[in-house]
């Protein structure tokens, strides 16, 4: 077996997308991973792209090969972060949602964004200045690390979701479960946030079911803004945090000084 076959085998698994910029960065050239492919070791996709025989991609073999090969910042966010931690128990079905946060708003491959039976759900994070590795763990996929959000981090980007991607209930069904968060992190996040109305809805949840860590978190410096924000439409006016809600979180408000 040649060296550079080798390598190969050794850098990757059956299933993992290979791009050819990388291949190339690593001596194997197109010519030799045609070679490569008419004897059985590679798969072509699609021009430049290829996948390492033995099984059939997943979406988490795409968004390690964004991560490793593409270079681009990416990490699993918000819903699937919160999945692959065992922090919510709703199971993806055959056409998955994976919430994906791209750093900077970076240009996605045509072969990323139609990769078959995902729904990519793409956030940004414009609004938070904080880019600590802190806020960043590894989940274990299939044999492969991939960066994740923090469960801290992950309940930002489901607040920052509402009521775009994920309705006021689904997230308050997640806040629920999430009773053991860091003060000092969340406190962290929220002071570096510029989405006022993200801010107010992650402490109003949180409140709202009393978790012991809001309490340690000192308000004094987290942008909470002026004025009212609608974030449900028909919903009631909570008085503290100037968001419109469902009426029945508003009769089981607590009281916080």
């Amino acid at each position: 077996m040649s060296s550079k076959l080798n390598w190969l085998l050794q850098n990757t698994m059956p299933g993992s997308m290979v791009l050819q910029s990388w291949l190339t960065k690593n001596g194997i050239s197109p010519s030799l991973a045609n070679k490569y492919m008419h004897s059985g070791w590679l798969q072509k996709l699609r021009a430049g792209v290829y996948v390492r025989s033995g099984r059939d991609p997943q979406w988490s073999d795409a968004v390690l090969c964004l991560q490793n090969q593409f270079g681009v910042s990416v990490h699993l966010a918000g819903l699937t972060s919160l999945t692959w931690q065992g922090r919510s128990h709703y199971l993806h079905l055959t056409h998955q949602a994976i919430w994906l946060c791209v750093k900077d708003k970076a240009s996605l491959p045509k072969w990323f964004k139609e990769f078959p039976n995902v729904e990519w759900v793409l956030i940004y994070n414009q609004k938070l200045t904080v880019h600590d590795e802190k806020y960043l763990s590894e989940v274990d996929i299939k044999g492969e690390r991939l960066k994740t959000s923090i469960p801290e981090l992950a309940a930002y980007e489901i607040a920052n979701a509402v009521p775009g991607s994920l309705s006021f209930e689904h997230a308050a069904e997640l806040f629920q479960g999430l009773v053991n968060l860091s003060p000092r992190k969340v406190e962290g996040l929220l002071r570096a946030s510029r989405a006022v109305q993200t801010n107010r809805l992650y402490l109003f949840l949180a409140e709202h079911y009393d978790h012991a860590w809001v309490k340690r978190i000192d308000k004094t410096h987290i942008d909470l803004g002026a004025g009212k924000r609608q974030i449900v439409t028909g919903g009631k006016l909570d008085q503290k945090y100037q968001i419109t809600v469902p009426e029945r979180f508003i009769s089981k408000r607590i009281s916080y000084g």
